[in-house]
């Protein structure tokens, strides 16, 4: 049985689709001075990006204190808002260090499908600076922008598994060419020359197919003389 792989992640462009998100989601309101947005898909840790160095280290602080608004947010499964920060009791470390940088309010918005969950956060210089309506557009872009990170997820899960099963057919057919050279050298059968390489693949503590491939490389020369050193 083929074991399902981990789906391949490339770190690098997950973070610049992130900011390439972060900075459209930006542009579309007026009173946002930044965004940062966050992604995990059961493949790796929570990855994130943000518009701005002062967000990121906030991000940083929610993530290294466990609160704030990006886990309310998928805690809830809906948007949560701080009107103002001056105010705010939920999230001490967040409130903190949100105020050093000069943020009074922000907003963050999660989006989960399939395996796939995405937040987006935005910010403002003022208080009350996000009501509801005004984030239609954000919306729009955050529900385009998961349903791409799902399509991109299924896509690396299937490359995965395409890959693994050619590996799987690469080694079975190097296993059969061994079992082969040894049914001829030995002058046994299929069952018996499998056994021959389990033993050798134990005695060397090596795999199964790393076993074989030696045998083929070599054409089964010294099988004679390994068996009797069993």
């Amino acid at each position: 049985m083929v074991t399902p792989p981990e789906p391949v992640v490339d770190p690098s462009a997950t973070a610049r689709d992130l900011s390439d998100f972060s900075e459209a989601v930006m542009r579309c309101v007026d009173s946002c001075c930044g965004a940062a947005a966050t992604v995990a898909d059961g493949a790796s840790d929570r990855r994130a990006a943000a518009t701005h160095p002062d967000l990121t280290m906030l991000l940083s602080v929610e993530f290294a204190s466990g609160q704030g608004p990006t886990s309310s947010a998928l805690d809830a499964g809906e948007p949560v808002a701080a009107a103002d920060l001056l105010g705010e009791e939920r999230w001490p470390a967040y409130r903190a260090a949100a105020l050093d940088s000069g943020i009074r309010s922000s907003v963050t918005v999660p989006f989960r499908r399939s395996e796939v969950e995405l937040t987006l956060s935005l910010y403002s210089f003022r208080p009350g600076a996000f009501a509801q309506p005004a984030l239609h557009p954000v919306v729009v872009l955050g529900e385009q922008f998961a349903q791409q990170l799902v399509r991109d997820h299924h896509y690396r899960t299937a490359l995965a598994q395409v890959n693994q099963l050619e590996t799987a057919l690469d080694s079975r057919a190097v296993i059969d060419q061994a079992s082969g050279i040894l049914m001829h050298a030995l002058g046994c059968g299929p069952a018996d020359a499998f056994d021959v390489l389990r033993r050798f693949s134990q005695r060397t503590n090596r795999k199964l197919s790393a076993v074989a491939e030696e045998i083929v490389r070599n054409r089964g020369r010294g099988l004679r003389d390994q068996q009797r050193t069993e």
